[in-house]
């Protein structure tokens, strides 16, 4: 197999690097390449070399989801616009997404990184991360393991990947991307500083836009430029995400991003669905349909809130605590139902629609005595939907509220249950 790039960071000698890493953390970050757009060559392969964008058809409203290495070059990128993609590459091939293809190849993947380490995790849909502290007997020095890595991952899936290491998190993330496509970069300890310091502050996992913003306005550009700024003045100006950034320009897992070991089992903290209409509607019993089908499963949710976007862009968010907290369709839809019957401007056409559930629990609460049998019949009912729906894709099983609603799974959405992450029970 043709591999990409393979490089450590540094002229140190090979001796001297082996042995700082054996007194350091091994952490992989693997990255699968154009993951979205390989997944759908496999199935066609006459997309091979041409501009494809994921994530649905060019006249659409929606956004794009994935973009070959072809049409990036013409600066499409995901979350793009479907409409804006279509003018920068109106050569592109457009396909829309199927995410049970994806959860089947993300599966796949994680079996093949489950071979190199016990402590993998699936940090989305085509990452991961794994803790490779300890394994050089078995797989050898870490170029030599990210090298069988890369060619059990062909042989296995069929897809490539790229590999960055490094002694944290952090660091492992940020060279992986500079390893793509296809490669693998080693950032050998002790010269995270280093190698850090020329990017750009944007490629620090966590900062956003606003963040960027905010840092050139006090003239920092490169990480480099951060890290020569006193840890009290990046307090001072950014509270304890100040202190955070001043860990990560060291290339440290600082801050929330990075608080828990590799594979450990995190709780979500809140799911959400968002709907954007193809065409702006004013049809409530269209809108009330799509509301239906905005549900994540398992998980006992007791605050529930309505985000509603109208034709002109203006937003508005409402949010309602239930007094019991619940996972079932039917009592999520009434909330929400609720909350946008009392706030949705009559015969006003709506863009888009989302609901975010939060506040959750391990358990419900008491089930009422009254309409214990009929939480549970519909608890039960909904359980097996969602095992249909795992197996067979999203739309395989609708209720009949929903069954106008015409939602679609937003491609370049996390799927609910991630290979490796444990699933609450449902029963």
């Amino acid at each position: 197999m043709q591999l990409g790039s393979s490089r450590c960071y540094n002229p140190l000698s090979m001796a001297v690097a082996s042995h700082m890493s054996a007194l350091a953390r091994t952490i992989f970050h693997v990255d699968m390449d154009a993951f979205f757009v390989s997944v759908e060559e496999l199935y066609d392969p006459s997309l091979k070399g041409k501009a494809v964008v994921v994530g649905g058809q060019r006249d659409e409203r929606g956004v794009v989801s994935a973009a070959s290495y072809e049409a990036r070059k013409f600066g499409v990128h995901s979350a793009m616009p479907l409409r804006t993609a279509a003018k920068m590459c109106p050569q592109a091939i457009f396909v829309d997404g199927h995410p049970e293809r994806y959860r089947e190849y993300s599966e796949k993947v994680y079996k093949v990184l489950t071979t190199f380490s016990p402590q993998v995790e699936m940090a989305s849909v085509d990452e991961a991360y794994l803790d490779m502290t300890g394994t050089a007997r078995l797989h050898g020095p870490p170029l030599k393991a990210a090298h069988s890595l890369h060619q059990r991952m062909k042989a296995e899936t069929r897809l490539n990947c790229s590999v960055g290491i490094g002694s944290s998190r952090l660091i492992a993330k940020v060279s992986s991307a500079q390893a793509k496509p296809n490669g693998v970069l080693w950032i050998i300890p002790g010269e995270e500083p280093k190698f850090l310091a020329p990017l750009d502050v944007r490629a620090i996992p966590g900062v956003g836009k606003v963040m960027e913003s905010n840092l050139h306005a006090l003239g920092i550009k490169k990480v480099g430029d951060l890290a020569r700024l006193e840890e009290s003045e990046l307090e001072t100006r950014f509270g304890k995400w100040g202190l955070a950034l001043a860990g990560k320009a060291r290339g440290e897992d600082a801050g929330g991003w990075f608080d828990n070991e590799v594979g450990a089992d995190t709780e979500a903290k809140s799911i959400s669905h968002e709907h954007t209409y193809n065409d702006d509607t004013a049809d409530p019993s269209q809108i009330e349909s799509t509301l239906m089908r905005l549900r994540e499963a398992n998980f006992y949710a007791r605050t529930i809130q309505l985000k509603l976007r109208y034709k002109d862009f203006t937003t508005l968010t409402r949010a309602h605590t239930l007094p019991s907290p619940t996972q079932l369709d039917t009592e999520i839809f009434e909330q929400v139902r609720t909350l946008f019957r009392k706030n949705w401007k009559k015969g006003a056409h709506v863009r888009l629609l989302g609901v975010h559930a939060s506040s959750f629990t391990a358990e419900a609460d008491q089930i009422n005595l009254l309409e214990g049998g009929r939480q549970q019949r519909w608890k039960d009912a909904l359980a097996a939907a969602d095992r249909l729906r795992d197996k067979f894709g999203e739309s395989s099983v609708k209720l009949a509220t929903g069954m106008r609603g015409t939602f679609r799974e937003r491609t370049h959405e996390n799927p609910a249950g991630l290979p490796g992450k444990s699933k609450p029970d449902p029963d």
